[in-house]
């Protein structure tokens, strides 16, 4: 079934190609990324398989950690929309990023060495959570 455009939609998407506006990668720490609170940096996971995640979550705190943010908010989502349910060898703990994330940095010893402390609110319908960064002044 193929579904016929809309003259809107056709006339949207005409006008986005010929724009010279880029769309800047989400893996990429770009300044649209920042909060309004200049210390506040702010990543999704959404669309990113576990070692993905870990890979950037790994580098953004490392470049926010050098560029001096205080904070890291992750963006995880809630796992609503997992599929371990339908895999019996998957945990249906382990293989949501809300709950593998936090357990890969707190057993990252390089990364914690510039973290504060991770924000464990102990919410489970937060999609989220903050990293609180160390200042790079005070770094031994």
């Amino acid at each position: 079934m193929k579904k016929k455009l809309s003259d809107k939609d056709l006339k949207d998407w005409n006008k986005f190609i010929k724009s010279k506006d880029k769309i800047n990668p989400k893996d990429e720490l770009k300044e649209s990324s920042i909060s309004k609170n200049k210390s506040t940096f702010v990543i999704d996971l959404h669309g990113y398989g576990l070692d993905q995640a870990n890979k950037f979550v790994e580098k953004t705190i490392n470049e926010c950690f050098e560029k001096q943010f205080s904070i890291v908010n992750i963006i995880t989502g809630k796992g609503m929309r997992s599929k371990y349910v339908e895999d019996p060898y998957k945990s249906s703990e382990l293989s949501i990023l809300k709950h593998s994330i936090p357990e890969f940095i707190n057993s990252n010893a390089e990364l914690m060495k510039k973290i504060k402390n991770i924000d464990d609110t102990g919410e489970k319908n937060l999609g989220s959570f903050n990293v609180y960064l160390k200042s790079k002044n005070k770094f031994r």
